[in-house]
């Protein structure tokens, strides 16, 4: 190694401990041993450029183990990216760039949130198929527009998370040779040795998985890390995981390959001792020698070139291929084709009714194909999630070219892959499931929220309606808790028309992800010239059936539950008493529209309100007022026929009825 290499990575080990140090906060032993490994994969392996973080053919990094990002802060630094010595000395304060986990969209060249461990590995996964699925569709004889490869270090705690152990088995399945994994084998965990609670050899569960295997011996080998790195790039029919022996905190006399080397600042006198150790003045804080930050400015640089040679091929490319780069940048923006929408089903009404998961069913397979890059699957629901595109063939380890996907029963995995695909510039994923199995899925559900990025998720099987299956399949506190999550739409149509809508509005949305919340039985399909347009699902909630004259109650619903309140307005008409039907698919939506809007749909003057959901009661209090009312579900639910259970429960018209005039009293 050249000296200047090796004050580089002293340097960057430093600049962590400096950080962590400064903000009494944060991680620096991880970074101290990762910083070789940091430094091979910056200057030697990644293609980038600093100056154009979005360059479509960059390799991905991740940092799957986010705690440590103090090491992926100082390399985007000392490369050249828009971050400042400033950013660096702000690490973990308010409003500072350098949060204390990587934050997708609050720092260029941070490819995704990581922190909760296991999610990045999952994500590469997803950024893996992503990659697969565009260069086979865009890549021609003489231009390779997409090879670049997904690069990831992750650590014992990723590899012990079982989200971690579904993407892997899903990567080696599939064969995505383009995943280069790094895995810092340093032996300590927050307890202390990884020994406490793991024993099992990594090496050979991963062999299992169908991935490629490297063990490097020594985490301060750079050479070997490289060789390991080359060897990885030539199997490109296999994910490859190099293991990488390293010591957390090296170079801190008293506390490396401790615990007290993870989590916690060294604290002042271990930090003097570690840069007398790395040959730096004790005195000193923050430092980056001049020929230091020259040297990986130039590697930086080195990207520069990278992208105009892409660039050039990709003009030959507009040349020969205009229809495909048409088509890729219009994708790319996250825009989608004129008249798109025009694809969109529109459903008869009918009294015995569809689903509203075969209507999904029925709007996907019709929108799709004018929708290349809408691509998505099941964790082995397809069937009863109606997500199957028809017209089309499954992405498998032989066809990367398919646009559905078999995530296997792999619910948390599915969640945290189609991270990873959405982003991907271009990419629309979406992934399917039960209602009741979305709690499976709950962290990468709440990754979406954060980075606001487009998945869409369609979860079936909504209510106790399901039927038979009984208890542990009848999702009660699913809809509030999806709800509760900041930057997520969910919506719940009432029949076929309004699905068709949220589909529209899961596609048009680009502030995050969305839920769509659908039935197993089947409903009516409401006439759209007796009552209001589905289209006013757009607004959360409007007004689907009114009155003569000012209503004396308003009746609100979702999903199942609206029809019935049209038949309840219909017989509590004939007893002189006017009510008015709120369809109310989407609280998210709602809450955005104008105060005047508001008091269109919800009269200050009209209080008594009676709100109808197969679901936990919590929430809607915000709707109903103080004298209104909501029939709801405190309890979980029972095995019998879906018809049965709803009456018993008390989603009857009769109850509805007897409910209302108990609010007029």
């Amino acid at each position: 190694m050249k000296p200047i290499e090796q004050s580089g990575i002293n340097t960057v080990r430093l600049l962590s401990v400096d950080a962590v140090q400064k903000a009494n906060s944060g991680h620096p032993g991880t970074p101290m041993a990762l910083a070789p490994t940091g430094h091979v994969l910056w200057t030697k392996f990644m293609n980038y450029n600093p100056r154009n973080p979005e360059w479509p053919n960059r390799d991905r990094f991740i940092l799957s183990c986010g705690h440590a990002c103090m090491l992926q802060y100082s390399y985007l630094y000392m490369c050249g990216y828009d971050i400042s010595m400033d950013d660096i000395k702000n690490f973990r304060q308010l409003h500072s760039k350098t949060a204390g986990h990587p934050e997708y969209g609050l720092l260029d060249g941070i490819e995704v949130t990581t922190g909760p461990l296991g999610q990045g590995f999952a994500n590469g996964v997803g950024m893996g198929i992503a990659q697969q699925y565009l260069a086979s569709r865009y890549n021609k004889p003489g231009f390779k527009l997409f090879d670049y490869i997904i690069y990831a270090i992750c650590s014992d705690g990723d590899i012990m998370e079982g989200v971690a152990a579904e993407a892997a088995s899903l990567a080696g399945h599939l064969k995505l040779g383009n995943l280069v994994y790094l895995y810092d084998d340093n032996h300590i965990t927050i307890e202390g040795e990884t020994s406490l609670a793991f024993s099992e050899d990594v090496t050979e569960r991963f062999q299992g998985y169908g991935w490629h295997i490297q063990s490097v011996a020594d985490g301060n080998d750079t050479d070997a890390i490289a060789v390991a790195i080359e060897n990885a790039k030539k199997e490109t029919r296999r994910p490859s995981l190099i293991k990488i022996r390293t010591h957390i905190g090296f170079g801190s006399p008293n506390k490396a390959d401790t615990a007290a080397a993870h989590g916690s600042p060294l604290g002042k006198d271990e930090v003097r001792l570690v840069k007398a150790n790395f040959g730096f003045d004790p005195d000193e804080s923050f430092v980056v020698a001049d020929d230091v930050l020259n040297y990986y400015r130039e590697k930086g640089k080195a990207g520069i070139k990278k992208e105009e040679e892409w660039n050039e091929l990709y003009k030959r490319y507009k040349e020969t291929y205009p229809y495909e780069a048409t088509e890729y940048e219009l994708f790319k923006t996250g825009r989608l084709p004129e008249g798109w929408e025009d694809n969109l089903p529109i459903f008869k009404p009918d009294a015995k009714g569809i689903a509203t998961r075969k209507a999904s069913g029925k709007t996907l397979n019709a929108i799709a194909q004018k929708l290349p890059l809408l691509i998505g699957g099941s964790a082995d629901l397809a069937p009863s999630t109606d997500t199957n595109l028809n017209d089309f063939e499954s992405f498998t380890d032989e066809n990367h070219s398919g646009r559905n996907f078999h995530f296997g029963i792999r619910e948390h995995a599915m969640g945290a892959i189609l991270n990873g695909m959405a982003l991907t510039k271009g990419i629309i994923p979406y992934g399917a499931t039960f209602l009741i199995f979305s709690d499976y899925m709950r962290p990468p559900i709440r990754l979406a929220a954060i980075m606001k990025i487009r998945t869409v998720m369609v979860y079936t099987h909504d209510s106790i309606g399901l039927g038979e299956d009984g208890t542990t399949h009848q999702p009660i506190e699913q809809l509030i808790g999806l709800r509760s999550v900041p930057n997520l739409i969910v919506i719940r149509p009432a029949d076929a028309n309004e699905t068709a809508q949220a589909w529209r509005i899961a596609l048009e949305h680009s502030g995050g992800p969305v839920a769509l919340i659908l039935t197993r039985q089947e409903l009516p399909v409401i006439d759209q010239d007796k009552y209001a347009k589905a289209s006013g699902l757009e607004q959360g909630a409007y007004i689907l059936s009114d009155c003569n004259g000012v209503p004396q109650l308003i009746l609100i619903g979702t999903g199942s539950e609206v029809h019935l309140l049209l038949e309840a307005q219909e017989k509590l008409k004939t007893e002189s008493i006017e009510a008015r039907v709120v369809s109310f698919p989407c609280w998210e939506l709602f809450d955005e529209q104008s105060e005047e809007y508001k008091l269109k749909i919800f009269p200050k003057s009209i209080r008594k309100r009676l709100a109808v959901e197969a679901g936990s009661p919590i929430g809607w209090c915000k709707y109903v007022t103080d004298e209104g009312d909501v029939i709801g579900i405190t309890k979980f639910g029972e095995s019998a026929p879906g018809d049965q259970v709803m009456k018993e429960y008390g989603f009857s018209v009769k109850n509805i009825i007897e409910r209302a005039k108990a609010l007029l009293k």
